[in-house]
């Protein structure tokens, strides 16, 4: 069944994850996703673990619904071919810095001339009339610069990273919802346009929503950061057993929750009588919230949170969420046969369409797997085709 984006092309030069996982989401929606690699192809290749070279976890679980072309953008025919492919395309997503966009001939100003229609995307590190736009930038960088890393010295005694991508794939949102836009406004009244998404400035924004804080007004009228999130105790409790997620929220939830904990001396409490004075009591609260749950088994407390609708989740491993109740009963884990990689989980593209659903048609492509139908489908003869082989420009996988 055709998807929601069913005739569009997209043509993806990018690498790692922010752009080859916007592109696949976009690929799980029916867009024709065409990969462009070098000759060592993609570095997620060669990132985890593997059956076979070029085919490794990280590159397996970003580039579904994908097909792949080699070319040598160093070659002059490279580049034409390049453009060749773009003039069929209705969106062109690269990650390349301004300067070597232009050094490789993929700028917007040089692909408007080819393809007036096409939605541009690129993604890099930093806005590019700023003076950090050349500097280089991965999801550590961006972590850093954004005051990410900062915010966990809450639980610990240095900044530290995130242990997921999670710059990558935050920003990886903003190019799908940017191209997405940019189709809508093409279908309504023509004509594409150059799209640029900046991690640096994307996870500041993401950061600051509730930590902008006193810093909303100008000038302040008070200090940055939202005080119950900047809280060493706000955390997992240990109960006799396991570790729970517990969050009373409401005015009725902590009521409750204090007589189902037989602590009738806190629920008329000044401290924790409503939202704005829990905020500011936040850690003496969940200091008690953590000495109370340890009181009884993680069961026990699921069973008595649940059904006074507090909200409690048993913490999950890595390992549990490969057989989960809930990811079980809505056929989340998808098992899918790759023709050289053998039997594959996948995850399930999240968002449900009633009409146009989208799904997992395509495998993860091998390098260069679909080079001499993606050149024929640009104009290319089999003798065009057998020459750029011969050259180097582009190569087929065995």
């Amino acid at each position: 069944m055709a998807g929601t984006l069913d005739g569009i092309r997209v043509v993806d030069l990018s690498t790692v994850i922010l752009g080859p996982w916007a592109s696949q989401m976009l690929g799980d929606m029916g867009a024709d996703v065409i990969k462009v690699e070098t000759h060592v192809g993609d570095t997620t290749r060669h990132a985890g673990p593997r059956k076979n070279p070029g085919m490794a976890s990280f590159f397996l679980s970003s580039n579904r619904n994908k097909r792949s072309v080699v070319l040598d953008l160093t070659q002059e025919a490279g580049r034409k071919a390049l453009h060749d492919i773009i003039k069929t395309a209705d969106v062109f997503l690269h990650n390349m810095r301004p300067r070597i966009a232009a050094k490789f001939d993929i700028e917007y100003e040089t692909l408007e001339k080819i393809n007036p229609d096409l939605v541009y995307c690129a993604t890099y590190g930093f806005r590019s009339d700023g003076p950090m736009a050349e500097n280089p930038a991965y999801d550590d960088i961006i972590q850093a610069a954004s005051g990410i890393a900062d915010l966990l010295t809450i639980t610990s005694d240095q900044p530290r990273y995130v242990p997921t991508i999670m710059a990558d794939k935050t920003s990886s949102y903003n190019v799908l919802y940017a191209i997405l836009a940019a189709l809508f406004k093409r279908e309504r009244s023509g004509g594409g346009q150059a799209i640029e998404v900046p991690m640096f400035e994307s996870l500041v924004d993401f950061a600051l929503v509730e930590h902008l804080a006193g810093a909303c007004f100008e000038p302040p009228v008070g200090p940055m950061g939202y005080e119950r999130l900047l809280n060493a105790e706000r955390r997992p409790y240990a109960t006799k057993d396991k570790y729970l997620a517990v969050l009373p929220y409401t005015d009725k939830n902590w009521q409750d929750f204090f007589d189902i904990a037989d602590r009738e001396d806190l629920k008329s409490d000044p401290r924790f009588k409503d939202m704005t004075s829990r905020t500011t009591h936040s850690e003496e609260i969940y200091r008690l919230l953590g000495e109370i749950i340890a009181t009884r088994t993680s069961s026990e407390w699921q069973d008595t949170l649940a059904k006074a609708n507090i909200p409690v989740q048993i913490v999950n491993t890595k390992e549990d969420l490969l057989d989960n109740e809930q990811l079980n009963a809505t056929g989340f884990w998808q098992f899918k046969e790759h023709p050289t990689e053998g039997t594959l989980r996948m995850p399930e593209p999240p968002v449900r369409f009633s009409k146009d659903p989208s799904s997992i048609r395509r495998m993860p492509p091998r390098l260069g797997e679909h080079s001499r139908e993606i050149l024929a489908e640009a104009g290319y003869s089999e003798n065009d085709i057998d020459q750029l082989m011969t050259d180097g420009v582009t190569k087929q996988a065995s």
